[in-house]
């Protein structure tokens, strides 16, 4: 990807993952956020963090499918504003929802499994955004970088639960990301098994080996 157009795809990603907040924003300065507000904030949010997240899990089956090639940098902006707007959802339900009662948002968090799940899944987006700068990267070395940075597979399946266990009878939206996950998770599944596959069918190729025999030396009288 060249410079460019690395800063072309950087723009759009960077306008397309504002334009909920500013949305947001409007429809407050407005009063057009329904008859809740706390609701519409709170899962416009988590929709778009749900999403982010699947987009920034999207872009390795992508490659692995179409040898679509995209830069690190690029599911690392996805990444981070996946975390963003994880705080901003997070974060209305601490100052608007419960105004800060940490007792009774411990409580939800020990009784309501999808709560459970919820802050789980932001814990461990933590030390994600934490170690994504390139310096952390070179700190941490890549082998122990990519390790760390799988959890976010088990993030994405907390995040879907925590929606599935939220959501009432009759939306759908939950069980469209169940099944987008599914198939991205499936196709790194396929492709680790297929890479395995092929490696065990590759013959070991012999090595020549050189022995050198040393001519016996009489032994000294």
């Amino acid at each position: 990807m060249s410079r460019r157009t690395r800063i072309i795809v950087k723009g759009a990603i960077w306008g397309v993952a504002l334009l909920p907040l500013l949305t947001l924003f409007y429809r407050y300065s407005t009063d057009r956020l329904g008859p809740n507000p706390i609701s519409y904030a709170t899962n416009l949010l988590g929709d778009t963090t749900l999403r982010l997240l699947l987009a920034s899990l999207a872009l390795t089956p992508l490659r692995m499918m179409f040898k679509i090639s995209l830069q690190m940098s690029v599911r690392r902006l996805l990444g981070l504003f996946a975390f963003f707007y994880a705080c901003l959802h997070f974060t209305i339900w601490i100052a608007v929802d419960h105004f800060f009662d940490w007792n009774e948002m411990m409580a939800d968090v020990v009784k309501r499994p999808y709560i459970t799940v919820g802050v789980l899944a932001l814990t461990l987006l933590m030390p994600l955004a934490a170690t994504s700068t390139t310096r952390m990267i070179k700190r941490l070395g890549g082998k122990t970088w990519r390790r760390v940075h799988r959890l976010v597979y088990v993030i994405g399946v907390l995040a879907v639960l925590h929606y599935l266990w939220l959501a009432k009878k009759g939306v759908n939206d939950p069980f469209v990301y169940a099944g987008l996950l599914a198939i991205l998770l499936g196709v790194r599944l396929f492709d680790w098994a297929r890479r395995g596959a092929r490696s065990r069918r590759q013959p070991i190729s012999p090595t020549n080996r050189l022995v050198t025999i040393a001519p016996s030396v009489p032994p000294k009288p």
